[in-house]
């Protein structure tokens, strides 16, 4: 038994290594589909994509060849719907393109002449015997084949057929075939969109609505007063609002400000220390209120147009219920304690890790069981801590477990981890990434980032942009100035369909807790309420910019694709470029959409410099002009593919360029 076809298809696009697992898309995503197909000799072939959609209909696309000498095939199409998809390659004899190429040449050099007419006059006929075209087709090969057999008429009336606009269209269609060969069939699981398109914004509800009291100490804020922030978080376009844990906290070596190891008795702790007398992670600290209240804000947030995500974090403080109830769900060392969370130097003597090689059936029952508990509450969107330090196998089960149940749930991986476990985690489920792009700064490094992102991971890979965490102040922004803030914003809005950050990133926070790189006075262990009006009265917030990025990428459809990225050069070693293109017929507006990006990635420089474009990535003509607008300015200029561009950091440090001119 033979392995391959009459005609070999091999090196199917998309999909992932090894084929174990389905690639991932989302509802709206342009999938780029590939394929090498090819023959022994020099007749011609054709391919076509066979995609059936999660409701069975069947749609066929024809492949286009690709780089010349490649035998790639390749076609895009847009997935609109979720669910399972599946697609195959067929690949077939083309026997008309094999023809035409040998008429085109032979009969006007006298070569031939009556045995091509009539090769083509039989092939014609007999396509127009054929009851699976429409009958108007047929009609046309008929009357064709006759033209072509007539041997009344002149050779120059009967070659006419060859470039008959009518008979070409209808062969791109449904062309004429011999021999063929159909793939084996590949899975596109397709989720919903806002598995794949996002803006993300992480504050702490406690610190929402917080309040001193005459003693010094802090009233916590609720749900209630946090739902106060939700139409202002809005009003700047982000879409999901996603919480630390919302949990009771331990008092067992509770950390204190900035990480100390004593805690006040007034000192909240981390969040991510979950568990004490009043529940688990099942459960909502009192300070924040009730299940009740937590739907209240629930509601609030759709109201505002938001969805809220919640973290997922398994792991337990030494006071919840866990320790006592299955203290055979941790470590314990030798000397009998029970071993806690580090990241060496980094010591987490709050948290307890769980130990999911003990009873994996017990802690899979029991996990399931929290996440059906908030499905339940109305959550849709689960931020999972640290997933890289459990199993793989615990994820790939959890995640199909809740598909099966709840196909609109997904969950982020906050992964910051070596690549093949990063990339693994994408692999058995997980619908997106936090990932690297908050270390990757220069041209040279984010120029490698993006294009990896784009071409090389995009099939399990979705990553999500957050330009900073609770545990996250790079040094870049710590000493970059405002212009910092501007450029890491500008990227990650564009470069991605889903980004995020955590509050106090409008408000330029910049300074770190000395030896570490996070947020002073980290509001991971105390209150951090913060005035964002007055900031944005006095100028002093970076909030009218992101919402002009978020308004950009309402408004831009190619912003909303991931694969489409494309790098270019520039003459400046800190000059980075690239374009994101998303063509007419997947708009949704029936006009193609171009966006040039160019960044001065250098916070403390004016840079100039000529760009040099590759016009046809994104549907320009080689060596025609064009007419570019800056969405950040208004500003407009006429371009070429090389182009003088001068960025100053301390105004504006990056063009978001729309290409409005000759888009074909």
């Amino acid at each position: 038994m033979t392995r391959i076809g009459r005609i070999p298809i091999l090196d199917l696009s998309p999909q992932l290594p090894d084929n174990l697992w389905p690639v991932k898309a989302f509802a709206g995503e342009v999938v780029p589909f590939g394929a090498t197909a090819f023959r022994e000799g020099h007749d011609l072939i054709g391919a076509m994509l066979l995609l059936t959609s999660p409701d069975g209909t069947l749609t066929r696309h024809p492949m286009s060849p690709g780089a010349p000498g490649t035998d790639r095939w390749e076609t895009e199409v847009l997935l609109g719907s979720q669910g399972r998809w599946q697609y195959r390659v067929r690949a077939y004899a083309d026997e008309w393109a094999t023809w035409h190429h040998n008429a085109s040449v032979k009969i006007p050099a006298g070569i031939d002449v009556e045995l091509m007419f009539l090769i083509g006059a039989e092939m014609l006929a007999t396509a127009g015997t054929d009851t699976g075209r429409p009958v108007a087709e047929r009609r046309l090969f008929t009357t064709a084949a006759k033209t072509l057999g007539d041997v009344t008429a002149s050779v120059d009336s009967r070659f006419t057929v060859l470039s008959d606009p009518k008979l070409l269209a209808a062969v791109a269609v449904r062309p004429i075939t011999g021999l063929e060969s159909v793939s084996e069939p590949r899975t596109i699981l397709v989720e919903r969109t806002r598995a794949g398109v996002g803006s993300w914004y992480e504050f702490f509800p406690r610190s929402e609505g917080a309040v001193r009291r005459e003693d010094g100490s802090w009233q916590s804020g609720t749900f209630r007063t946090a739902a106060k922030r939700l139409p202002a978080v809005a009003a700047m376009g982000f879409d999901v609002v996603y919480l630390p844990p919302i949990h009771p906290i331990g008092r067992a070596y509770r950390k204190g400000p900035n990480n100390t190891l004593h805690a006040g008795p007034d000192d909240p702790g981390s969040p991510w220390a979950i568990g004490s007398a009043e529940g688990g992670h099942d459960a909502i600290h009192p300070d924040l209120g009730t299940l009740a209240d937590f739907g209240f804000f629930l509601d609030a947030a759709k109201e505002s147009g938001v969805e809220i995500a919640i973290d997922l974090a398994l792991q337990a403080s030494p006071d919840h219920p866990w320790v006592t109830e299955h203290p055979e769900w941790f470590t314990t060392l030798p000397d009998g304690s029970i071993a806690y969370a580090e990241n060496p130097p980094k010591k987490y003597q709050d948290i307890y890790p769980i130990n999911f090689d003990n009873d994996p059936a017990g802690i899979r029952a029991e996990v399931l069981r929290i996440v059906r508990h908030w499905i339940a509450a109305g959550v849709k969107i689960f931020r999972v801590d640290n997933p890289h330090t459990k199993p793989l196998d615990f994820w790939e089960w959890l995640i199909a477990a809740v598909a099966e149940e709840a196909p609109d749930v997904f969950f982020l991986a906050e992964a910051f981890t070596r690549p093949a476990l990063l990339q693994g985690l994408g692999k058995v489920g997980f619908q997106q990434s936090y990932t690297y792009f908050t270390w990757r700064n220069t041209k040279e490094e984010l120029e490698e980032f993006f294009d990896g992102l784009a071409h090389q991971t995009a099939d399990f890979v979705r990553p999500n942009l957050f330009v900073n965490t609770p545990d996250i102040l790079s040094e870049y922004l710590q000493f970059g100035g405002p212009a910092a803030f501007k450029i890491r914003a500008a990227l990650a809005a564009t470069a991605a369909p889903t980004w995020g950050l955590y509050s106090g990133f409008e408000l330029y926070e910049s300074v770190a807790r000395p030896g570490a790189e996070e947020n002073i006075d980290n509001e991971k262990y105390e209150y951090r309420p913060r005035d964002f009006a007055e900031a944005e009265k006095s100028g002093a917030s970076l909030a009218p910019y992101l919402t002009l990025l978020n308004r950009i990428r309402a408004e831009h459809p190619a912003l909303g694709q991931l694969r489409n990225l494309d790098v270019h050069t520039s003459e400046d070693e800190a000059m980075l470029v690239y374009s994101k293109f998303l063509d007419a017929p997947f708009t949704g507006t029936g006009e193609p959409d171009a966006l040039v990006i160019v960044a001065n990635v250098d916070p403390h420089s004016v840079r100039q410099t000529v760009v040099h474009l590759d016009v046809t990535r994104f549907g320009i003509a080689e060596g025609a002009s064009f007419e570019v607008e800056d969405l950040i300015t208004g500003a407009r200029w006429t371009w070429t593919a090389d182009n003088f561009v001068r960025l100053d950091a301390f105004t504006e440090p990056v063009h978001i360029l729309h290409v409005k001119g000759p888009v074909t």
